[in-house]
């Protein structure tokens, strides 16, 4: 029981943090159909969105984590909440000058920000306790975090998206004059929920410096070779099936209203068409309070099995239906990709003792897969239609089948 109280606090605050992040990250899927429209980009350059953002993950994984190793993971979460203040007042001047590369630098302070609060979070929560229910509290704790996700694309669209969309015949009527005033007035939209973000990152990164947190040490760390973690397959094709995750998930999101506005539905504006992310991240939400209660109870390589079987049947449901039916079966499979991160990454870095600061940075380094999926999916809509770019997460969900059933078994 004294055990059980001296890491409830800290628990607390991890979540606490998961929840303001995801928040954060999610209102992304507004922002790509937002600065589509504001700075006028094509469906490839609209989701670069999510490559600035995700590509933060790839390129600074491994140094964070030596950075954790050397200062420890309260000091991971204090420069990481205080990087990602420093990306979301970079939006003001970027909104200002209506300028898509300082967009696009912004969200990678951001994400550098997020980064650290990633690599910490995860495997400190999953070494805060019994090490046998660290899946359970991973899917509790992401099922917080998955609340955040849930409100971020709805206030998102309430700031950046309009009750009534103007059409594009519109905005081809305009002259000069009245598009430059249309488009600056729509990149200032971003102005009070990043301003307002950049506020309470600070805020927490302070209220941080004042909580006393435990410190976890795992015996030989301070030895550990990057190199060393690739003896371990198990590590490696998790961290290829946490890219095909985070991968598809970003993907589908990312093109979800963009995919809604394609079947010309009259009363599906964008800022409705939003509610579709919404329901993806409620049903992660509610999968994922789920899954921290089954996750106890059952082997969580089958429940894997089960979820990227059913998320790649929903996918192809979707694209090979229209209108309402496609919508709804791509925003459930939300329910299927709820546990396949706590589980991916609980299944990669088991029994890594010395290694697992050092197996955490390379799995978080492969959510580099939100950087790269959905640019892929964009030029595949720019060429053959938004319906093709969803074969994507087809193949993506197929690949965590795989690992579901064989990659996942330890060999060295």
């Amino acid at each position: 029981m004294k055990a059980q109280n001296r890491y409830l606090v800290p628990l607390l605050v991890v979540m606490s943090l998961m929840f303001i992040w995801n928040l954060s990250r999610n209102i992304n899927d507004i922002l790509i159909p937002h600065l589509k429209r504001a700075c006028q980009l094509t469906d490839f350059q609209s989701s670069l969105v999510q490559s600035a953002f995700f590509g933060g993950y790839f390129l600074l994984a491994l140094p964070v984590g030596q950075f954790i190793r050397r200062f420890g993971y309260r000091a991971g979460m204090i420069v990481g909440l205080l990087l990602a203040a420093a990306g979301a007042f970079l939006f003001f001047p970027a909104a200002e000058n209506r300028f898509y590369p300082l967009f696009l630098g912004a969200l990678f302070t951001m994400a550098a920000g997020f980064t650290f609060l990633e690599v910490t979070a995860t495997p400190y929560i999953s070494v805060l306790g019994d090490p046998d229910k660290a899946s359970s509290r991973l899917s509790l704790a992401a099922a917080v975090g998955s609340m955040g996700a849930t409100l971020g694309p709805f206030i998102g669209a309430q700031f950046l998206l309009h009750a009534t969309d103007i059409s594009q015949d519109t905005i081809a009527s305009f002259d000069n004059t009245q598009l430059a005033i249309y488009l600056d007035s729509e990149a200032q939209l971003v102005k009070i929920p990043y301003l307002s973000l950049g506020v309470l990152f600070v805020v927490l990164g302070s209220t941080l410096f004042f909580i006393r947190l435990p410190s976890i040490e795992e015996a030989g760390e301070e030895n550990i070779r990057l190199s060393s973690i690739f003896k371990f397959r198990h590590t490696v094709l998790g961290a290829l099936g946490v890219f095909c995750y985070l991968g598809a998930e970003v993907g589908i999101v990312s093109f979800l209203i963009r995919y809604a506005k394609s079947f010309n539905i009259n009363e599906l504006t964008e800022q409705k068409a939003a509610l579709f992310i919404t329901l993806f991240m409620a049903l992660v939400l509610v999968g994922r309070l789920a899954g921290a209660y089954f996750l106890q109870k059952n082997n969580p390589s089958k429940i894997l099995t089960i979820c990227a079987v059913g998320a790649m049947a929903l996918v192809a449901i979707s694209m090979f239906t229209a209108n309402y039916v496609a919508l709804f079966s791509l925003a459930t499979v939300g329910l299927f990709t709820s546990v396949m991160y706590p589980i991916l990454f609980t299944l990669s870095i088991k029994n890594l003792g010395a290694y697992t600061k050092t197996g955490s940075s390379l799995i978080i380094m492969s959510i580099v897969g939100g950087a790269i999926v959905p640019p892929l999916m964009g030029l595949i809509s720019d060429y053959f239609g938004i319906k093709m770019a969803f074969i994507l997460p087809v193949v993506c969900y197929g690949y965590i089948w795989f690992y579901a059933k064989q990659g996942h078994i330890e060999t060295r």
